[in-house]
């Protein structure tokens, strides 16, 4: 067995820290918005910019998926070689980690995994940081993307999966935006959810930042699941989705998709059909 492959897509701070420092182990701080702290990151880490580099900003929806070609001259340009072993962490503790090594698998890549508690972890366990922002990558790396269809999906598959009974469309936006009894953070936005969706608000996947034991994760999605295997994830703007992503997969579940434009694009004025309050869970 390599050593320096993750045993799956979920990694704890120790696994990391007996590796940290060594070639071909990159970390990767893929924070959003205020959960980005240049003052405090783990040693080397190098910053994958979900909100900037890392979207495709051709469109009005954010954080969607760059393409093939940019998404590579990105890697490249922080250094990612096709034999490294990434690991992503977040200032939250498991929030946008999960859509930075979603992306990562949706691009053909699989030597990659979330850091268990992110840095409120790394630095609960008393391990080093670095300060100051971080530098440029040494040389350029020799990353290759190379996307597998499905696991970022759009609004027609979406639907398509709402009709299918094999399928479960999943939700992880809190209950009271699901069921449309608080506005959207977004204008525009209608209030409601999917004819058909499940509620799973991707916090109750988690248990003090970390996420919860295998067995808990499975019931969380067999309960609402039943027998159905082909799980498709949405939520506000396509990060939180990949949380549940995360999860179904620590539970077993391989037919996953991801919803990129989630709520923000299905919740703009449209034909698209919307639902307000029920529980649906």
């Amino acid at each position: 067995m390599d050593a320096m492959a993750p045993n799956g897509p979920l990694v704890g701070t120790d696994w990391l820290a007996a590796r940290l420092g060594r070639p071909g182990v990159v970390v990767l701080d893929a924070s959003v918005g205020g959960h980005r702290d240049a003052r405090e990151r783990i040693p080397g880490a190098r910053v994958f910019d979900i909100v900037g580099a890392m979207s495709d900003h051709s469109g009005p929806l954010p954080h969607t998926m760059p393409d093939t070609d940019r998404f590579t001259e990105e890697m490249r340009g922080l250094g990612v070689d096709e034999s490294d072993t990434l690991v992503v962490y977040d200032g939250a503790g498991i929030y946008s980690s999960a859509r930075a090594w979603w992306m990562l698998r949706a691009m053909g890549f699989d030597r990659a995994a979330v850091l268990d508690g992110g840095l409120p972890a790394w630095k609960s366990a008393g391990l080093p940081l670095e300060n100051g922002e971080a530098g440029p990558a040494r040389r350029r790396g020799d990353f290759t993307a190379r996307p597998r269809p499905g696991l970022v999906v759009g609004s027609g598959e979406v639907m398509a999966a709402l009709a299918d009974p094999a399928a479960a469309v999943f939700d992880a936006r809190s209950r009271e935006r699901f069921r449309g009894t608080t506005p959207e953070p977004r204008a525009g936005l209608r209030g409601g959810h999917m004819p058909g969706a499940v509620n799973l608000p991707f916090g109750e996947l988690q248990q003090g930042g970390r996420m919860r034991p295998v067995p808990e994760l499975r019931a969380a999605f067999s309960a609402l699941a039943g027998e159905r295997e082909q799980l498709v994830f949405s939520c506000g703007s396509g990060v939180t989705a990949c949380v549940l992503a995360l999860g179904a997969e620590l539970a077993g579940y391989r037919e996953l998709s991801v919803y990129d434009g989630s709520w923000s694009e299905w919740g703009l004025p449209s034909d698209l059909p919307v639902v307000t309050g029920g529980s649906e869970s």
